[in-house]
């Protein structure tokens, strides 16, 4: 796993795997948000994809989120908002591309690792795979990522992690719609992402544009408002509040 972190992208039999990895617990840093959305944008443009799988390395973390040495570098509005933005782009890549999307979360995810499980078409976890959205503790708000997990949870379950800054187990998840399946090792969870992707990947391409658009119907303003988003968050991290929470929980 390199320091700073990659993004590698491979295709085989209509399938594009995006794969992301970074030493602190698969953070995604600005560079690695951004390679991210290229990826996806690529891969939405090639007649040759069906079907895009978003996955980690490790077998601990699926993704812990924004990177905090970079929040803690952040030190006016447009940069904030500009930091922001990268999960903004990222969640609308994947919310118009024409592919289906399947997350493959093999372990926790925190703050945007759940907004990419929310954002993805489907999303098949293991039972490790704990989810938490622990920005108000942060001192700011899970408002970028917020519109994707209430539109896949539901608005009672999105303020339940959002006010309670708590782990929810993965039954959690996939009771209240964030998961579709839930398996008990990460062989069985591979076996079943390898399959429903080969299931996929042999469909009407036109079919599965067609139903993509069907399934992402009434969001057509979230360009204008995770922008809006972005700009609360960007806002609210230059606050002493955050970058003396960001300070302690690095020093820890």
């Amino acid at each position: 796993m390199e320091r700073n972190g990659k993004v590698t992208v491979s295709v085989n039999n209509h399938i594009a795997s995006i794969n992301f990895s970074h030493p602190k617990s698969n953070s995604l840093p600005g560079k690695m948000l951004k390679e991210m959305t290229e990826a996806i944008l690529r891969a939405g443009e090639r007649k040759d994809i069906n079907v895009i799988v978003i996955r980690s390395e490790g077998d601990k973390t699926f993704c812990a989120g924004a990177s905090f040495d970079e929040l803690l570098e952040i030190k006016d509005f447009k940069t904030g908002k500009e930091f922001f933005m990268g999960f903004a782009r990222l969640l609308n890549a994947m919310r118009k591309c024409p592919k289906l999307i399947i997350a493959r979360v093999q372990g926790k995810a925190v703050g945007g690792g759940v907004g990419i499980a929310a954002t993805a078409d489907y999303t098949l976890a293991t039972s490790e795979a704990s989810v938490r959205l622990s920005e108000l503790q942060l001192g700011i708000g899970p408002f970028v990522v917020g519109p994707a997990i209430e539109r896949k949870i539901g608005k009672t379950a999105f303020i339940t992690m959002a006010v309670d800054a708590e782990w929810h187990d993965a039954f959690w998840a996939k009771q209240n719609g964030l998961f579709t399946k839930v398996f008990s090792t990460v062989h069985d969870l591979d076996e079943a992402v390898a399959e429903l992707s080969r299931k996929i990947g042999s469909c009407n391409p036109e079919a599965i544009s067609e139903m993509k658009k069907v399934f992402w119907e009434g969001t057509n303003n979230w360009d204008a408002l995770l922008e809006q988003r972005a700009e609360i968050s960007g806002k609210l991290v230059l606050s002493d509040f955050t970058k003396n929470y960001v300070k302690s929980f690095k020093e820890k």
